[in-house]
């Protein structure tokens, strides 16, 4: 059988021509700085965001970790949204290993965060009572507000307002390429407000591991020692590195396909009765990119107790992966990517209807 995977963009397989790099790469030793592999991914990423300096971790959620445990000290206080993927998917690494306090505000649809609102969070510095206010966290793309693009301008809007206040500022960037694409902007455009920036390579770009977090060399220095401190450090980690250079140089402009299948998918779910999905509209900011989450409603169909959790079991019998979440067992996500192409959101959307009519 075939198998269409839409549950992540993570599941991708290196290209022929991505192993060919890896296999041939010059690598050497990065915990003593000795990789030219590692050392040219680094400066590569810096560079294409505008900053200084960058460093090579094993992961997006190892990268923010590292960053939070960098800027901020114990009993500090974060604001980030209730629905960001460093406060529900990152194993409370920030209060766990940095005794950092999150301090969560409510994203609305568009992943954004009200500036008012995070106005009035902050920490009046002067009362003993309250942790000190001392960054923000915004998330581009944003997981799970759809996989929604933020624009500079909301970025630099938040920015203002935290430059007024003394806080750092740090974007969670896991798929900040595919934002870029999706806005047609310069990645650099999108991360210019922010202190640092973690970017993932084994998402939409395709590489097998890591993430590079990247801010002024003063940031990354003390980043670098934060990775240490959680086990992050590699050694012949060239080979991986490899991986993302390739991405970079193959992988970026080929999102605008992902993009594409992504809104195929979106409005076709949209046409089969007992589904919803939002994505089949124009966001009211942003845009869309290649997560694609809609509701199953299994009464709208004559069938109460059908849900996304029955749904995705019954696509899994027909090759089709994708994620059932949340607890009331009503919504799903599919993640279109390097190793899906139209005639597999095709099957998806055939499979789909075939489900929901029991045809």
């Amino acid at each position: 059988m075939n198998i269409v995977d839409l549950r992540s963009d993570t599941v991708t397989q290196p290209t022929q021509a991505m192993r060919e790099v890896m296999a041939s790469a010059p690598v050497g030793d990065d915990v003593y700085g000795e990789d030219p592999s590692v050392r040219q991914l680094e400066e590569r990423m810096a560079d294409t965001l505008g900053k200084e300096a960058g460093l090579f971790v094993a992961s997006g959620t190892m990268g923010n970790l590292v960053a939070l445990l960098a800027h901020a000290g114990r009993g500090e206080e974060v604001i980030l949204g209730d629905l960001s993927h460093t406060f529900l998917y990152e194993g409370g690494g920030i209060s766990a290993l940095g005794s950092i306090h999150p301090h969560t505000l409510p994203n609305p649809n568009d992943g954004t965060l009200d500036p008012e609102r995070i106005r009035l969070a902050l920490r009046n510095p002067d009362d003993p009572h309250a942790p000190r206010t001392r960054m923000i966290v915004l998330e581009n793309t944003h997981n799970r507000c759809g996989g929604i693009a933020l624009t500079a301008d909301y970025c630099n809007q938040v920015a203002a307002l935290a430059g007024e206040h003394g806080l750092i500022m740090h974007l969670d960037g896991a798929r900040l390429f595919n934002a870029a694409v999706a806005l047609g902007c310069p990645a650099a455009d999108l991360t210019q407000a922010f202190d640092s920036v973690t970017v993932c390579l084994s998402k939409g770009l395709g590489a097998p591991v890591g993430s590079v977090l990247c801010g002024s060399k003063d940031f990354i220095r003390e980043a670098h020692r934060m990775r240490k401190l959680v086990g992050g450090g590699m050694r012949q980690a060239g080979i991986l590195a490899a991986a993302g250079l390739h991405a970079l140089d193959h992988h970026i402009n080929r999102l605008a396909e992902d993009h594409e299948n992504a809104d195929v998918l979106a409005h076709g779910i949209a046409e089969i009765d007992g589904l919803t999905c939002p994505q089949a509209q124009a966001p009211a900011t942003g845009a869309w990119t290649n997560l694609v989450y809609f509701t199953v409603d299994g009464a709208a169909i004559g069938r109460p107790q059908f849900n996304a959790v029955e749904l995705s079991k019954q696509l899994k019998a027909h090759g089709v992966l994708a994620h059932a979440l949340g607890s009331d067992g009503k919504k799903m996500r599919m993640v279109t990517h390097l190793d899906v192409g139209s005639s597999d959101i095709e099957t998806a959307l055939v499979q789909l209807r075939s489900c929901l009519t029991g045809t």
